[in-house]
This record gives structure tokens, C-alpha cells and sequence, in this order.
């Protein structure tokens, strides 16, 4: 291997990691947006832990169970032990992964992605889950759950060996996620005020244009997220997969244009900006294997998916103030399924087993996320009271406000 070549494809992941630790940024700014004023510090918050949480667990454990080493193939389980450690001399850096990249930037690059499944949570349960135990779910299921599924296929384990195919993550990473959002949302139940017996009353967020502005960040970010899954700097391929990563996003855009004004007979941006994300989710399956017309399929198949899922989902009283679950898990599903239907190896038995490797790894994802927050349910609580939810957790959880006249408006009513 060229030590050039080796340099070149080591730096674009770390490059890769970087865009994608900014996505980071464009979901604090997402969810802060979508959130009411009142629980904008703790929505924040959230994304600095998630972060930190995913980094650290992922050091202790994440990263050797979710590789567990070339000795483990077509397997359920495996673990190669605590805490990381790079192979002596070049064994860590030009011979590992055949010269594509280095042990450091293979944890690095790999971290970021498990910070980023329980962000997806964290969305859907804002506005009325306690601090600690959403920080204590978090933990664990980075640990354990969001690994183990990582494992089945990135791995090398038993769906790689079945032919299973995901990219860069519509399954393992947002599809995941998004099982794992549904779960905690069933469990805590929808905030106060929104279904009643006069029907659905929307609680709209506080600031579109952060959540604009959040968008456009994720989508700089999906192309380290896409592009960086290349796991080298291969010029024509990290170049296909920009292309289809982009117009997969802008399908996603449109579909969900057209789907909104047909449902609402309104031009939703919120719908819109979803359908950004859903077009991003449903392409990270494939994104390497399509060509620019699939991609714009996918795209606006997954936009258009979005209005229609927010609907079922409220119908259902599903309380997701994001559409975290519209977003990751529904096109997550879909993206994974477009692999068998317009991929290079497309056909019923790729469409099969893709099939049933979202269904495996949903099924371990939403069981664990459930049994999880049910025992802090019963253990140490997981909602705040009435009070603090109609206050706002800024002031409950944080006595302290994004803005300041919510504060002063607190500290009056305090007084009284």
C-alpha cells in the first residue's frame, strides 16, 4: 500500500468525522427549534450529553463489541473487551484495514455514529422526560443495544453472513434509533394537552428558523455520514455518493411538498424539512450502489412518506415532537428496502433479506428500549410532574432559560 495513498484516505475519514460531529450541532439546532421556549436549555443539554455519553461508551465497550474481531464471523454475540487499544507499529495504521485508514480513525469515525443513534431519542421524548433518567437510558443503550445490532452486520455477524446490506445506516444507525424513540415515547406517554377529547392540538415549536437552519446542517453533515462510509478517499465513488446523497435529499424536499399540500392543503416548511431528513435517512442504505435517478426515487418516495407518518403516528397518539420516528425509523425501514428493489443485487431474495434484517434489528432494538424505560419507569420515574411540564424543564430542571424574559417570568411568579 502507498504511505501517500494511506495519508489521503486516513485524512477524508477524519474529515468524515468531523462532518459528522457537526451534525451534532444541526440537531440541537433541529430539536431546539421544534421545541416550545420553555425547554429549549434542556433539549440542549441533552444533545452535550448525548454526545459526551456516546464518546465514552463507546470507549469502554461499544466499539469492541460491535467489532468484535476477525475470528468472529456470521455470529449472534461477541466481545473483544474493554477499552480500545491500537495494534503495535504498523499493524494500527498501514496494514490495518488493508491501508484504507487507521485504528485511531476507525474508533473515531465509528463513535460519532453511536453518539448520533440515541440523538434520534432524545427528540422524540422532549418536553416532559426527567433529566437523569433519559441521560441513564441513553447510557445503556449506547453500551449495549445500538453495538449488538451494529455488530449483526458492520460486524461481520450473522446478517452480514446472510447478505444483509446497509451502507452507511438506514437501519443500524436512524431505523434503530427511531425503534428505540418509539419505545420511549409508548412508555411515557404523550405531553399534556395534546390529544383531547375535542381532538389533536398541535404544539408548535418555538423557532423555524433554527430548525431550517438545523436542517441544512445535517445534510452538510450527511456528506462525512454517506461520504465517509466510502472508508476511503476513492475519488469516483465518495463523488457518486455526494451526488445521490444530494438529490436523494432534494427528492425528499419535494415529496414532501407535494404530500403536505395534498393532506393539509397548506405549505408545511416543518413537513418540508422533514422531508429532507427522510429523503438523507431513506439513501444512507444504498447511497454507494444507486444511480442519480434511483436516488431522487428514494428520495421522494421517503418525502412524501413523512406527512402521512406524522399523521398515522398523532391518529395513534404517539406524541413525537420532532417526528423522530417519521423521520428514522419509517424511512430508515423504507431506505433499507430500496436496497432490494433498486440495488446493483436487486431482486426478492436481496428485498427478503433486507426485509427481515430491519425486522431483526428492530425487534432487539424497540424489546430492549422498552424493557429499559419501563424498569426506570417503575424504578426512579421517567415524567416530570404537571407542574414542571406546564413551567417548562428549563426552569424545573435547570432554573435557568434560553431566553431571559421566561426567566424573569418564572422568577415573578415564584415571588407571588
Amino acid at each position: 500500500m502507498n504511505e501517500a495513498l494511506f495519508t489521503v484516505n486516513n485524512l477524508w475519514i477524519l474529515v468524515a468525522t468531523v462532518l459528522v460531529f457537526i451534525m451534532h450541532l444541526g440537531f440541537s439546532m433541529l430539536e431546539s427549534g421544534f421545541v416550545q421556549k420553555k425547554n429549549v436549555v434542556n433539549i440542549l443539554f441533552k444533545n452535550c450529553m448525548i454526545i459526551a455519553i456516546g464518546l465514552l461508551t463507546y470507549y469502554m465497550m461499544g466499539f469492541n463489541l460491535m467489532y468484535p474481531g476477525s475470528d468472529f464471523e456470521g455470529g449472534f454475540f461477541g466481545f473483544a473487551g474493554f477499552g480500545i487499544a491500537s495494534p503495535d507499529g504498523v499493524a494500527g495504521a498501514i496494514e490495518y484495514a488493508d491501508g484504507a485508514y487507521g485504528y485511531w480513525a476507525d474508533f473515531i469515525f465509528q463513535a460519532m455514529f453511536a453518539a448520533t443513534c440515541a440523538t434520534i431519542v432524545s427528540g422524540a421524548v422532549a418536553e416532559r422526560i426527567k433529566l437523569n433518567s433519559f441521560l441513564i437510558f441513553a447510557a445503556i443503550f449506547v453500551a449495549i443495544a445500538y453495538p449488538i445490532t451494529g455488530m449483526w452486520k458492520w460486524g461481520g455477524g450473522w446478517l452480514d453472513a446472510a447478505g444483509f446490506y446497509d451502507f452507511a445506516g438506514s437501519t443500524i444507525v436512524h431505523a434503530v434509533g427511531g425503534w428505540a424513540a418509539l419505545a420511549a415515547v409508548i412508555v411515557l406517554g404523550p405531553r399534556k394537552g395534546k390529544y383531547t377529547d375535542k381532538g389533536i392540538k398541535a404544539i408548535p415549536g418555538h423557532s423555524m428558523p433554527l430548525a431550517a437552519m438545523g436542517v441544512f446542517l445535517l445534510w452538510f453533515g450527511w456528506f462525512g455520514f454517506n461520504g465517509g462510509s466510502v472508508l476511503s478517499a476513492d475519488p469516483v465513488l465518495v463523488g457518486l455518493v455526494f451526488v445521490t446523497t444530494s438529490l436523494a435529499a432534494a427528492g425528499g424536499a419535494v415529496g414532501a411538498y407535494f404530500a403536505s399540500w395534498t393532506l393539509f392543503k397548506s405549505h408545511d416548511l416543518s413537513m418540508v424539512l422533514n422531508g429532507i431528513l427522510g429523503g438523507l435517512v431513506g439513501i444512507t442504505a444504498g447511497a454507494d450502489l444507486m444511480g442519480p435517478g434511483e436516488a431522487i426515487i428514494i428520495g421522494l418516495i421517503a418525502g412524501a412518506i413523512i406527512p402521512f407518518s406524522v399523521v398515522f403516528f398523532d391518529k395513534m397518539k404517539i406524541d413525537d415532537p420532532v417526528g423522530a420516528t417519521s423521520v428514522h425509523l419509517v424511512c430508515g425501514i423504507w431506505g433499507t428496502l430500496a436496497v432490494g428493489i433498486f440495488g446493483s443485487s436487486a431482486g426478492l431474495s436481496q428485498l427478503w433479506v433486507q426485509l427481515y434484517g430491519t425486522l431483526a434489528m428492530g425487534a432487539f432494538a424497540f424489546v430492549f428500549a422498552f424493557a429499559l424505560m419501563y424498569l426506570l419507569k417503575v424504578t426512579i420515574g421517567i415524567r416530570v410532574s404537571e407542574e414542571e411540564e406546564k413551567t417548562g424543564l428549563d426552569i424545573a430542571e435547570h432554573d435557568m432559560s434560553a431566553y431571559q424574559e421566561l426567566k424573569q417570568t418564572s422568577f415573578n411568579y415564584s415571588v407571588k
